[in-house]
C-alpha cells in the first residue's frame, strides 16, 4: 500500500507564492511519472505540471513560467514551487505518482490540499 502526504496548501495575495510539497510511502519498488493536478468546483480535473523519472518536465501553458516542478527520488517527494499567483490558481491541488511494484506500475492520488488566491 503506497500513501502521499501533501502539505503546503494555504491562502496567499495575488502575486504571492506557495510551495506545495508530496512524500510518498509504503511499497514503493521506485517511481515513475509524477505530477500535480488541480480541480476547481464545478471544473474537470486538469494537468498543472508533470516530471518523470529522469526529470523532463510538462506544465500546463497556464503556468509555464510560474510553476516549477521539482522531485527527489531518493526521498520519494515531489514539489510544486508555485510563483506569482493569480486569483484563477484557486483550486485543490492533487499529487499524483506512478509507483512500480511486483514489475508493474500503480497509479495513485493525494487527498489534495486546498490554494486559494484572493486578489
Amino acid at each position: 500500500q503506497v500513501q502521499l502526504v501533501e502539505s503546503g496548501g494555504g491562502l496567499v495575495q495575488a502575486g504571492g507564492s506557495l510551495r506545495l510539497s508530496c512524500a510518498a510511502s509504503g511499497s514503493i519498488f521506485s517511481m515513475n511519472d509524477m505530477g500535480w493536478y488541480r480541480q476547481a468546483p464545478g471544473k474537470q480535473r486538469d494537468m498543472v505540471a508533470r516530471i518523470s523519472r529522469d526529470g523532463r518536465t510538462d506544465y500546463a501553458d497556464s503556468v509555464k513560467g510560474r510553476f516549477s516542478i521539482s522531485r527527489d527520488n531518493a526521498k520519494n517527494t515531489m514539489s510544486l514551487q508555485m510563483n506569482s499567483l493569480k486569483p484563477e490558481d484557486t483550486a485543490v491541488y492533487y499529487c499524483y505518482v506512478r509507483v512500480v511494484r511486483q514489475l508493474n506500475e500503480y497509479p495513485y492520488w493525494g487527498q489534495g490540499t486546498q490554494v486559494t488566491v484572493s486578489s
